[in-house]
């Protein structure tokens, strides 16, 4: 249970920002050497990497519409960084994990698919505002809240899977309330995409 409740909460904050998430649990085992968390997350080179695409993502997700082209682009690195954190977590539980790792590898992936649905939609929402200060504070608090919850995950993985579960829900539902603005910022960044695909000197 504690593995499965670290698979969720990981998973989630995976969704929002899975480079964050390998640097805090890597960092957390290299220090306190957890038995939960997977060894090959605290390797030098695993965290050298994740760094390096934390602070690539730390500048991009604050930029309005590039945040939209880097939420599109990690549409299959952020859930599937969510499966293969599950999967490790399962390999710490028995030798013999085979259904294990289905298990959590599930949990870990479709938790950070919903987690990043909602955070891509609710992103290209914000970006319907003409100022970039709400933009930014967005993603410092994404930023604030994945630290936040895997470092709690990590001593109380059980309470920490019931605060992302209520994140989780709340993302969901202010997606819906939002569609509007979502369809809106949607057909925004299309056309900003057409624009720059347009050669210059051509006829609109």
């Amino acid at each position: 249970m504690e593995s499965l409740a670290l698979a969720f909460s990981s998973g989630w904050a995976s969704g929002i920002n899975a480079y964050l998430v390998v640097l805090v649990l890597g960092i957390a085992d290299r220090v306190g050497d957890y038995p939960d968390i997977p060894n090959v997350l605290a390797r030098w080179d695993v965290l050298a990497i994740a760094g390096f695409l934390f602070a690539m993502e730390f500048v991009a997700d604050k930029i309005p519409y590039l945040d939209s082209t880097w939420d599109a682009i990690s549409t299959l690195i952020r859930p599937t960084a969510g499966a293969v954190i599950g999967a490790l977590l399962a390999g710490t539980v028995a030798e013999d994990a085979s259904l294990d790792v289905i298990v959590l590898s599930a949990v870990g992936g479709g938790t950070a698919l919903l987690s990043h649905l909602s955070k891509a939609g609710l992103r290209l929402a914000i970006n319907t505002s003409p100022e970039p200060a709400t933009n930014i504070g967005v993603s410092l608090l994404e930023d604030f809240s994945v630290l936040v919850i895997i470092a709690f995950a990590v001593e109380h993985p059980r309470l920490a899977a019931a605060i992302a579960a209520v994140l989780l829900v709340a993302g969901l539902v202010l997606l819906f309330l939002a569609a509007k603005l979502v369809r809106r910022g949607w057909r925004r960044w299309k056309s900003r995409g057409r624009s720059t695909d347009r050669p210059t000197g051509t006829v609109p």
